[in-house]
């Protein structure tokens, strides 16, 4: 029996458009024990969209009981009132509701919150324990695999270099902020 935790990218992010002004967060799906989370929510054209992809998991937005935002803008947390029962993942803690817990770095099990600032300062990222290994799920850390190393909306580009390296050493596989999944090469 497989104790590890599930991840799966439910829409693959991009950006487009003249200075990158267009944009579509990388919204995943994480399960693990008694949590089954999406991570970013992002905005889209019609919710219909993230509705059909929990569909095909065989999921409705009621099982959905937690949601993370890796950082706070926009194109992150948008579409978070689809889910008006789940519990939400942030980087000041867990809110149910109107009432906030301090998070702990060991979320469950396989999953553990690591703060990452740098692109924002409020980033944080998961690093999920599966069956490929260990997945990061970084918000814009990365915005895509062969996006610039100069984030040209960082917030504090020292940080950021601080955040990737750390990611790097942790991580076997890591999932940018709009972009596909990419290996880690050690």
């Amino acid at each position: 029996m497989n104790n590890l935790a599930e991840v799966k990218i439910l829409i693959e992010g991009f950006v487009a458009g003249e200075n990158n002004n267009i944009t579509q967060a990388t919204i995943t799906l994480v399960k693990d024990e008694n949590k089954t989370m999406v991570v970013d929510p992002g905005v889209l054209d019609d919710q219909k969209i993230l509705i059909d992809a929990l569909k095909k998991e065989g999921l409705s937005i009621s099982d959905v009981n937690y949601v993370c935002i890796t950082h706070s803008h926009l194109d992150r947390y948008r579409n978070i009132g689809m889910f008006p029962k789940a519990k939400t993942l942030e980087y000041y803690g867990v809110w149910d509701g109107g009432k906030v817990e301090d998070s702990k770095e060991r979320f469950s099990k396989n999953i553990r919150i690591v703060k990452t600032p740098g692109h924002n300062y409020d980033g944080l990222s998961l690093l999920v324990k599966t069956n490929k290994g260990v997945v990061a799920i970084v918000g814009d850390i990365w915005w895509k695999e062969e996006y610039p190393k100069d984030d040209p909306y960082a917030s504090d580009t020292k940080k950021l270099e601080q955040s990737r390296k750390k990611i790097l050493k942790l991580a076997d596989y890591i999932i940018p902020g709009h972009g596909k999944m990419f290996r880690v090469e050690k």
